[in-house]
């Protein structure tokens, strides 16, 4: 399949590790130019050289922490000034604290906000005017199953989150006249360093080893394991791809079955 990807520029937040690692380093693959941000200094330029190690791909890391504006801003300035401009953007970030919903401040509270929608909804707004310059992108917002199905003791990124999907949406619909594609992607039980986290501590919650958590995961995901990042990635491509030219405004959910619902 011709994903069209070639010479790209694509915008990708939460990248040093996890799943937004994988999304840069597939778009790279496929000949994207990848301009990558994280709070993480050394995590960041680490993974941009993975990156152009494995695929010879331009790769541009930036030190960015996604609920500064002002941090957004330089990011997007940087990719501009290094590439010319921006194709596709990944609104990714990072989770906040676990923890039940009563037991949140409101600092805690604004905290979420800023990390799971506030920062979306201001890189599209820097992103935006380079893809109406140059005739179009697309953008995918990643959010998490607990959009569709609250996850215990996660209740900030659950409820913060959910916005996501209603923001896509609405983008979707604001920007199809100007050849910006808006799309949403859930990834389900991933095996990165975040699912890892909360595997163990719901094992001490049980009282159980990380190993018997994880099996008791799988058992309710009807592949019967957890997906891999490349995996989760892929679907990522696709939605940037033309092959989903006539795509906007949709969920993709990458779970092995593991939501339910109709």
């Amino acid at each position: 399949m011709n994903t069209g990807l070639t010479n790209k520029i694509a915008m990708v937040a939460g990248a040093s590790r996890g799943l937004g690692f994988a999304v840069a380093r597939a778009l790279a693959k496929e000949g994207a130019k990848v301009s990558i941000s994280s709070r993480d200094a050394a995590a960041i330029h680490a993974a941009a050289d993975k990156i152009r190690t494995e695929t010879r791909a331009d790769v541009l890391a930036t030190v960015t922490d996604v609920t500064s504006s002002d941090a957004i801003t330089a990011w997007h300035k940087a990719t501009i000034d290094r590439f010319g401009g921006v194709d596709l953007l990944f609104t990714n970030s990072g989770g906040p604290p676990a923890g039940v919903a009563m037991a949140q401040d409101d600092a805690a509270w604004q905290k979420a906000f800023d990390l799971l929608l506030l920062s979306a909804v201001r890189m599209v707004r820097v992103a935006v005017p380079s893809m109406i310059e140059r005739g179009g992108g697309a953008i995918v917002m990643p959010t998490s199953t607990a959009v569709k199905e609250p996850i215990a003791n996660i209740a900030l990124s659950t409820i913060m989150r959910t916005s996501v999907p209603a923001l896509s949406k609405v983008l979707a619909q604001e920007l199809a006249s100007k050849k910006i594609r808006v799309n949403h992607l859930i990834p389900g039980r991933i095996d990165t360093d975040r699912v890892r986290e909360f595997d163990e501590i719901n094992a001490k919650k049980a009282g159980i080893t990380v190993e018997e958590q994880k099996k008791r995961s799988s058992a309710t995901i009807a592949m019967g394991r957890y997906g891999d990042p490349d995996e989760f990635a892929a679907a990522a491509v696709f939605l940037f791809s033309d092959a989903a030219s006539y795509i906007t405004g949709a969920t993709l959910q990458v779970d092995g079955g593991l939501l339910k619902g109709i």
